[in-house]
């Protein structure tokens, strides 16, 4: 029954690996819970008092109400497959609410401090120096997510259109355009990368300095590096980079819906949490420009 729901969202709803994992542990959490607690196993026959009692253990334990929440959708998802089959009569989440959480806003760099970083950053000689640089200004440049920048080719970079195709969430493709100096800099890091390494280590756009394929934690690691010379950014990470370059777009005066596709969005609420700090900006400009302010 879970392998199944597990299948059903990994190939028919096509979740990331990492949704399917998350999905794959908070229902193993939640089986353990009602094993223990009410000496069920099966899980179609868990009740609206079960879950309600998981979710105050999972309190108690301190557990963040985001995190609580993203395991009680985990159990609403599962629980309505398992009424499209047939495999249960009542859904014992249907009276199960959601926490208050309070609303994050997006971490991002203030424009100044960034621009200032880009045209001081020290970048080592050599291969890695070029594809650290390649990394933070593909993440700045163009918004694209983590995943999506490690699954990148060499042929998805269309240098005539000057413009790059990126597969994300639910393998939906979009594209985005780069700028002048973002593309000389691939151009220069795929001849590096080409002359350094054999064919069969081409095709990955981001390698490691044997020329596999990178992966996340060496993203990771690039970004704080560099991101922790700037003193306006909270959180250095690869999302923090998405994050600026919205609000930055946004700040110059880019509409709402344009931004939405660069993003990958699927709906413009995911957007618009952006809009926070674009607002603030014009506050800023409407109280200096403003002869009534």
């Amino acid at each position: 029954m879970v392998d199944s729901f597990l299948r059903y969202i990994s190939y028919e709803k096509r979740y990331s690996k990492h949704t399917v994992t998350s999905y794959e542990n908070d229902l193993s959490q939640f089986q353990e819970f009602t094993s223990i607690q009410f000496q069920v196993t099966n899980l179609a026959e868990a009740t609206q008092l079960m879950v309600r009692s998981w979710v105050l253990s999972l309190m108690d334990q301190g557990t963040s109400p985001r995190t609580v929440n993203r395991k009680i959708a985990t159990l609403r998802s599962f629980y309505k497959y398992l009424l499209k089959r047939d495999e249960i009569k009542k859904d014992p989440t249907s009276k199960i609410k959601s926490l208050k959480t309070q609303k994050e806003l997006p971490s991002f760099a203030d424009e100044a401090d960034f621009s200032a970083f880009l045209d001081r950053a020290n970048y080592p000689n050599g291969f890695e120096g070029k594809r650290d640089q390649v990394i933070l200004e593909l993440l700045y440049g163009t918004g694209i997510r983590l995943a999506e920048l490690l699954q990148l080719s060499d042929h998805d970079i269309d240098f005539n259109q000057s413009a790059i195709k990126v597969l994300g969430k639910r393998n939906k493709e979009r594209i985005v355009p780069l700028s002048v100096s973002l593309k000389k800099l691939l151009k220069e890091y795929i001849d590096d990368k080409n002359h350094g390494f054999s064919s069969d280590q081409k095709a990955t756009l981001i390698v490691n300095k044997n020329g596999g394929k990178a992966y996340p934690m060496l993203v990771y690691r690039v970004v704080k590096k560099y991101l922790n010379q700037i003193s306006s950014l909270d959180k250095k990470s690869p999302h923090a980079l998405r994050h600026t370059f919205a609000t930055h777009l946004l700040n110059k005066g880019a509409d709402l819906n344009a931004v939405k596709d660069l993003l990958g969005h699927s709906s413009l609420a995911a957007t618009q949490v952006y809009t926070h700090n674009s607002l603030d900006k014009l506050k800023s400009v409407f109280d200096q420009a403003h002869p009534k302010a």
